[in-house]
């Protein structure tokens, strides 16, 4: 839950107004003061105890210490069961690892509890029950109305806390569920430690607490182990979404936003160790991703730098472990930092970063499912390398070198979306055809033939550079995408191009006779020019139309010129 600092600054003048003098006039109109209540450091530290060693039910966090204070309260009153719920808190806090910008929740919990503490006993109280009665009638009637009120009001209060913050609760939801049925299996436990307490003593705690605890930690235990199982299928689940992507930005998108639904970290950096430079790949704090530039040094020295060279993951709790090795790029107010390596082909390739502002944040067996799913991660960028490579090696003609229809076909469309979609003004295509390439093949062997293609192509991507998209259209035919280019201004390359080529020599090996030795020839190339949507707003019209120009416009009227489509 994110709330604004004047709510935290509410909720914190709240419980200083209400706490603190609550618990002294509590204590002034008590009945009883604590030098009457023998044995309560017995019940004290059982109650500490059953909160050491809370567990998870279908992702809500159970403490079942209200037992316990229902025989404090049975027994001493409101005023020690009011004591023992404060310091109980202590440790409840701790597993909810509280950072500085959640400590609102220390104070809200204490001024909740101490809130229903005084409810729930004052009407109990009212309602007739004896402090210290052994009456089994009463004690079952009054312990069950007290529990029941404990719950109750419990929910409340949470439901009223997000309605305030701006949410949309639901009261019943299954958190409460679980909290009646705990009531159900731990209220015969506070009323019979209270009772047999009345009769033996402080061995009561031995024959019912001990066990309790036993039982606790059992479950503790195979929650724990619930908890290890499921991040797993979800770590098996995450690898194979990964391995089902195909680029390398959306593996390197993906990695770092599923990682932050499966762990609770505020900031998490792909650092890349490129050339023997680190470099921030990919980065998210709070939510959002950053483009990060640090100087390699900083990383190299750092926390992150040391994680790369160790090879290894290692997990930090808190500041004080890694501050003296603080990264640029973390904030000052970061505690718990997981650094894992990232091998690719048995080589180590950079580092995840992760870090959350929570002391502890982090569990050492999630430290090793991050490991894991950094090996997803690598393998699924290998495979978005190989995949990139295989689609780039099917787009590009094995003769030329340069794009094939195949890419021509796909950024056609594209520049045509693009045009559609205004992000163009216009776009331009050039058509060209070397001019009796027949001949050159007839006279001196296809071999030259292909020599002439391949320096013909680079003619032509040399001069076009980055201006445009230039592919082999098929045989002796290439085009030439130009975005943004007006048919003038195509019509102007056009030209250049077909005096670029006219003027430039082409040595060709003459084999075909006894003696092989080399020529010097020269070849020409008629072109045709269409731009969009002065002539076509459709793709394959605008390369149908250049293809005519070229052909009526510059090879029937003699070869070696230049054409531009004419509706």
């Amino acid at each position: 839950m994110d709330i604004s600092q004047k709510a935290k600054k509410i909720i914190f003048f709240m419980w200083l107004l209400v706490v603190p003098i609550g618990i002294c006039l509590v204590y002034l109109s008590s009945p009883t003061k604590p030098n009457d209540w023998d044995h309560y450091i017995y019940f004290l530290i059982l109650a500490l105890l059953t909160t050491i060693f809370p567990f998870f039910i279908s992702g809500a966090l159970i403490v079942l210490v209200q037992w316990v204070n229902l025989a404090i309260f049975l027994k001493f009153g409101i005023l020690a069961e009011l004591i023992a719920m404060q310091l109980c808190i202590i440790p409840i806090v701790f597993h909810m690892k509280i950072s500085k910008e959640t400590r609102y929740k220390l104070y809200y919990n204490s001024f909740m509890f101490f809130l229903i503490s005084i409810i729930c006993g004052s009407i109990v109280l009212w309602m007739g029950y004896k402090i210290e009665t052994l009456v089994i009638n009463e004690i079952l009637l009054y312990s069950s109305i007290y529990m029941l009120l404990n719950i109750i009001l419990n929910h409340l209060f949470l439901y009223f806390r997000e309605v305030y913050t701006g949410l949309k609760p639901k009261f019943f939801t299954k958190d409460f569920g679980w909290d009646f049925i705990c009531l159900i299996i731990t209220l015969p436990f506070g009323i019979s430690i209270y009772i047999l307490e009345g009769y033996v003593g402080p061995i009561a705690f031995v024959l019912l607490g001990v066990p309790f605890l036993a039982i606790t930690l059992l479950i503790r235990m195979y929650s724990d182990s619930e908890k290890v199982n499921a991040d797993l299928n979800k770590a098996s689940e995450f690898g194979h979404q990964l391995a089902e992507r195909m680029t390398t930005t959306e593996v390197l998108d993906m990695f770092l936003k599923r990682m932050s639904d499966m762990f609770q970290f505020d900031a998490g950096y792909i650092v890349d160790n490129v050339d023997g430079e680190f470099l921030i790949l990919r980065a998210i704090e709070n939510g959002e991703n950053k483009e990060l530039e640090y100087v390699h040094e900083d990383i190299k020295y750092s926390l992150a730098g040391k994680g790369y060279e160790k090879g290894e993951p290692i997990l930090y709790s808190k500041q004080a472990e890694w501050e003296h090795m603080k990264p640029p790029f973390l904030a000052d107010d970061m505690q718990s930092v997981m650094c894992v390596p990232i091998y690719r082909n048995q080589r180590i390739e950079g580092v995840l970063v992760l870090a959350a502002r929570a002391k502890f944040a982090f569990e050492s067996y999630q430290l090793k499912i991050v490991h894991l799913l950094c090996s997803y991660f690598a393998v699924s960028l290998e495979k978005a390398r190989f995949v990139k490579e295989a689609v780039e090696k099917s787009e590009v003609c094995d003769l030329t070198k340069i794009y094939n229809y195949r890419f021509l076909d796909k950024q056609l469309k594209l520049d045509m979306l693009k045009l559609n979609n205004g992000v163009y003004r216009t776009v331009s295509l050039i058509m060209m055809d070397i001019d009796k390439f027949k001949a050159v093949n007839d006279t001196y062997g296809h071999h030259s033939g292909n020599l002439i293609l391949q320096e013909f192509a680079k003619v032509i991507q040399h001069e076009i550079g980055s201006s445009g998209t230039v592919a082999r259209y098929g045989g002796e035919e290439f085009v030439i995408l130009l975005p943004n280019y007006s048919k003038l201004q195509a019509k102007n390359i056009a030209e250049q191009l077909r005096r670029k080529v006219e003027q430039t020599p082409f040595i060709v090996p003459l084999d075909l006779g006894e003696v092989t030795r080399e020529e010097i020839i020269f070849i020409t190339a008629s072109i045709g020019v269409s731009t969009a949507p002065e002539d076509s707003d459709e793709g394959m019209s605008l390369l149908r139309n250049a293809d005519r120009a070229l052909y009526i416009g510059a090879k029937q009227a003699g070869r070696n010129r230049v054409a531009e489509y004419v509706k």
